[in-house]
Formats: C-alpha cells, sequence, structure tokens
C-alpha cells in the first residue's frame, strides 16, 4: 500500500531505517517492523521487533542526520512538506488483545482497550508533531475479523463479528483523534484513510475487482491456509492476483496496490477529508 502511494507521488522505492544511510534520508525512510504495535509489550513474541515509540526516536535520529545535510532552518521547512504515513493497531489486536497468552484482555473490555491505544497513540503523533511533522496520512485497521487465521477458528469459515467490533471501535476512536488533531495542533493537517470500508467494499463484492477467492490465504496451512503462516521456501498458489489474501494475516500485491490507489485519489468515504493526492499539494509552513 505504501510502496504504491510512494510510486504515485513520483517517490523511489522507500528504504528501511536499518539500510538508510547519506542522501537516501532526504526521500523518504520506512520505519515499519512487523509485530510492532502502540503498545511496547504488543507482540513480545516476536525477536527483534521495534514498537512505535522506539520508531519514534529512529526518525529522531534521521532528523539529526537531515538537520546536519541541510542545517536546521531547511531541514525544518522540508520535513513540514513530509507526508507521514502511520497505519498502527492491528498488531495491537493480533499480537496482545486476542491472544491467550496476554493478560490484557482481563485488565481491559474492549471499549476500554480502544481507549488505552487512541491515548498512546494520540501522545505518539504529537510527538511526531512536536518534531516538526505536519502532513499525516493515518490508516484505519482492516477487517480483521476476516483473515485467514481468524477464519481459520471458526468451524464455518466466516468473519469473526466480535472481533471486527473491536476494529470498530478502534477506528472510530482514531477518527475522532483525526478530527481533534486537526483544530488543535496549529498548521497540521491530519488525514483518515478507512482501510476497513476498502476492505468490506472488496470482500462484499469482489468479482468487480478481480478477485475470486477471500477466505483462505494463498500462502499457509491448515483450514483457510491460516494456522499456519506462510513458510520459508513453501510453494505459494499460483494465481495469486485472484487473492485477496496472501498468508494468515496480510492482503495481497494486488490489494495492496488497490488500498493504495484508493488512499490517493479517493473520495471523502474513504480519504477523509482529503485524499493523499490534496495533502501533497497543500503548502504548508513550519512554525519557526
Amino acid at each position: 500500500m505504501v510502496d504504491e502511494i510512494a510510486n504515485l507521488l513520483g517517490l523511489p522505492l522507500i528504504p528501511p531505517y536499518s539500510e538508510a544511510s547519506g542522501e537516501q534520508v532526504l526521500h523518504g525512510i520506512n520505519y515499519a517492523s512487523a509485530a510492532a504495535g502502540i503498545l511496547d509489550i504488543t507482540g513480545r513474541n516476536f525477536v527483534g521487533r521495534i514498537p512505535f515509540n522506539q520508531q519514534i526516536k529512529n526518525f529522531e535520529n534521521t532528523l539529526d542526520q537531515i538537520t546536519d545535510q541541510l542545517g536546521a532552518d531547511d531541514a525544518a521547512q522540508s520535513i513540514a512538506k513530509c507526508i507521514f504515513f502511520v497505519g498502527m493497531g492491528s498488531n495491537d489486536y493480533l499480537n496482545n488483545y486476542l491472544l491467550p497468552n496476554y493478560n490484557t484482555r482481563n485488565q481491559y473490555n474492549s471499549q476500554q482497550y480502544a481507549n488505552l491505544l487512541v491515548q498512546q497513540y494520540t501522545r505518539q503523533l504529537t510527538s511526531l508533531y512536536n518534531l516538526g511533522a505536519r502532513k499525516f496520512a493515518i490508516s484505519s485497521v482492516g477487517l480483521l475479523g476476516c483473515v485467514p487465521s481468524i477464519l481459520a477458528q471458526s468451524s464455518n469459515s466466516r468473519c469473526s463479528d466480535s472481533v471486527n467490533n473491536l476494529v470498530v471501535l478502534f477506528n472510530n476512536n482514531v477518527r475522532s483523534m483525526v478530527n481533534n488533531f486537526n483544530t488543535n495542533l496549529p498548521g497540521a493537517k491530519f488525514i483518515y484513510l478507512d482501510v476497513f470500508k476498502m476492505f468490506q467494499d472488496i470482500l462484499r463484492n469482489p468479482r468487480p475487482f478481480g478477485f475470486s477467492v477471500i477466505d483462505r490465504g494463498c500462502c499457509g496451512i491448515g483450514r483457510n491456509s491460516g494456522q499456519i503462516t506462510c513458510l520459508p521456501f513453501q510453494t505459494p498458489c499460483a494465481n495469486r492476483a485472484q487473492y485477496v489474501f496472501w498468508d494468515a494475516f496480510h492482503p495481497t500485491e494486488a490489494v495492496s496496490i488497490l488500498l493504495g490507489r484508493n488512499s490517493f485519489n479517493g473520495n471523502p468515504t474513504v480519504a477523509y477529508p482529503m485524499n493523499i493526492q490534496q495533502l501533497a499539494s497543500l503548502d504548508i509552513e513550519p512554525n519557526m
């Protein structure tokens, strides 16, 4: 999704933070990490994950490099023109709240947990604003109740309404957060990308989008190809472009491209209050 957005913006392939150096840091960096969460504890069963708090610290290091190259004033001007794409929250459910080896579900009901996440999320995004970020594209969480891993836990392979309802509470909070930021953070523009709705549209009527398989992964093991996710050297399906899901959790490239294009030039039902193309065209000055 992000790679397609970068392509539509005319940017080169964005390198990961661990590999970016020199002038590369002036053209965009990918700070994402598998299993990363808003909460530091999320994904603790995975080695080497980089939680969002640490990703922000990594951006601070990048900001120092940009300032060294351009000087403070030009660095601030450049950062104000950048688009910060942030999509957090999925792992805080899949690799935290929904796992039996976490106590989170005993500590918080569904609304309390959504509130906890977005309170922390608000602090984190405010930190990025305080570091000079002004243009934000915030992605909602998608239909987690329909991923093959969750389908595999059901006897009838149907989407889990209870899991999707958890996501709706979080997404509603995120949309409210975006509205509050646009009202209260001078000079900033936040947009909300409704990936939940985009996925819903695809799953309700997949054929016009070119998909024929919506209930199992292209690569995986067990029921719905979702009980064990895609393993190294495993042979995937031959017709991946017809699948909505690549593995137990992630969409295929074909879906990611659709989501990216919809985020780039979609209408306010999926990109609110504007799309990424419109966000990119805004001339925003840093608060010097």
